[in-house]
């Protein structure tokens, strides 16, 4: 048993990727409580995508990638602040129009790179194994300055998200706060990048949040109970990866999407057999009264 924990273990590139796991999981889990809270799931998949047109550039101009990435996400998010700051437009109708246009501009571009099917699959599907330890650093980096921002502003995202009179009432900066969750949501994508990919970030970003949202009453808890099991599904997605010979990527996903099924199942007080239990009592009782 303890060989099956090692084993991966003794290869450097799987301690790295194990740590840039756990890391992108604790920040998605995290981030990811306002985005499930205030319903933003569509967001999350919407800014993945909007991210191609920044990898395209950048690599067409033999730049970095993940910075391409980082300013293309930044832009949509404050477009998305933008377009929705006087109120005419909602804000899932501007997360499609922005959503639409990005990812049609990134495939345009991405079209006239020859081998962009070989070069950019890592950023499109993941590749933690792959990672490196500049890309540990800068994932490091970044996750502590988004947990560290969370942090110091979180009562003011907190009365933002769920009692915007109360945030006019305190006089608030709310298209301001509104604008730094936006940008914060841009940066956990991109940090995805490397362990997920664009097309598995969002489900990190929303699962282990709904589970925690199951679990628990009150949003520090859930945040605890998130990160939680946003790395300990990374870390048996990768051991499952190791072993069966799978896409990292997927295989955290897959994990991380068991323990919401476990919770919706036997979750207390919000499990469907925790209330088919209750309805079972209540349709017993009268008789057991008799």
């Amino acid at each position: 048993m303890i060989e099956i924990l090692t084993e991966p273990l003794a290869y450097a590139f799987m301690q790295r990727g194990m740590l840039a796991s756990v890391m992108v999981g604790i920040l998605c889990a995290v981030v990811g409580c306002y985005v499930v809270l205030r319903g933003m799931a569509y967001l999350g998949d919407a800014m993945s995508h909007a991210i191609l047109p920044g990898v395209a550039i950048a690599y067409l101009l033999q730049g970095e990638i993940l910075i391409g990435a980082l300013v293309a996400a930044i832009i949509v998010a404050l477009g998305i602040g933008f377009l929705t700051r006087r109120g005419s437009i909602k804000e899932d109708t501007a997360i499609g129009i922005l959503f639409a246009a990005t990812l049609s501009l990134g495939v345009a571009l991405i079209s006239v790179i020859k081998t962009y099917a070989l070069d950019l699959t890592h950023i499109l599907f993941g590749n933690v194994l792959g990672v490196s330890e500049m890309d540990l650093f800068l994932i490091a980096l970044l996750s502590a300055g988004v947990l560290l921002t969370i942090a110091l502003l979180y009562k003011e995202l907190l009365v933002v998200s769920f009692d915007p009179v109360l945030a006019a009432t305190l006089r608030l900066p709310t298209e301001l706060l509104k604008d730094v969750l936006l940008i914060l949501i841009a940066i956990v994508v991109v940090v995805s990048l490397q362990t997920v990919g664009v097309g598995l970030v969002a489900a990190m970003l929303v699962t282990p949040a709904a589970t925690a949202y199951l679990l628990t009453r009150r949003l520090p808890a859930m945040m605890l109970v998130a990160a939680t099991l946003g790395a300990l599904a990374s870390v048996i997605g990768l051991y499952l990866s190791y072993y069966f010979n799978i896409v990292s990527g997927a295989a955290v996903v897959l994990t991380a999407t068991g323990f919401f099924f476990l919770a919706y199942l036997f979750a207390p007080q919000r499990g469907l057999l925790w209330h088919s239990w209750r309805r079972q009592s209540r349709a017993n009782a009268p008789a057991s009264k008799k």
